[in-house]
């Protein structure tokens, strides 16, 4: 994401205290909204809000702890109509200064356990937390009410189009089998 963060949304991890959280509160202004919108390919984007704190981890790690809600509009997989839905999710990242070292075996790489860790850096960035779970919050396919998706099919000009019936395999067999038994009844 390639927004300009605001600097009050990024906190110098040596100016954080260890003994208490630091607590957070992210609510984007009209315009920040509309281009959080455009790159995550909304119709619209309301009434974002993200709020948590920012706490030590261990000795050397941080943990965030935040709620995310936003409401956001979408166009309809199947009819393009605008659909709006909700997001209300709780989200955590651990950012750790040393991460967990990944096995490979047999050129497979192994997924870290913890799939909210990142690595520390000098800074936590808030908004780009914020950015990053709301594009992981949003619905992949939004649906509106009542919206169906009809049977279409394709082929070229002159040709007869393979319906989902034809693709079947086993729907010629059994129309076979079916014509052997009516044989064998007579």
């Amino acid at each position: 994401m390639s927004q300009t963060v605001p600097s009050s949304t990024t906190f110098r991890v040596a100016d954080l205290p260890q003994n208490r959280a630091t607590p957070f509160e992210l609510r984007p202004d009209p315009q920040t909204l509309e281009a959080i919108a455009k790159e995550l390919d909304l119709i619209g984007l309301k009434k974002l809000v993200f709020k948590g704190e920012i706490h030590a981890f261990g000795k050397n790690d941080w943990e965030l702890v935040a709620d995310l809600g936003a409401t956001v509009v979408q166009p309809c997989v199947v009819s393009l109509d605008p659909v709006t839905s909700r997001i209300d999710e709780e989200i955590e990242r651990r950012f750790l200064a040393q991460m967990p070292e990944l096995v490979a075996e047999d050129e497979e790489v192994e997924m870290p356990e913890d799939e909210d860790a990142e690595p520390l850096g000098s800074t936590i960035d808030v908004f780009a937390v914020m950015q990053e779970a709301l594009a992981l919050n949003v619905p992949q396919f939004p649906r509106a009410a009542g919206a169906e998706l009809q049977d279409a099919v394709f082929t070229e000009a002159g040709k007869k189009a393979m319906t989902d019936e034809d693709a079947r395999p086993f729907a010629g067999l059994a129309a076979l089998r079916d014509q052997l038994s009516a044989k064998d009844d007579e």
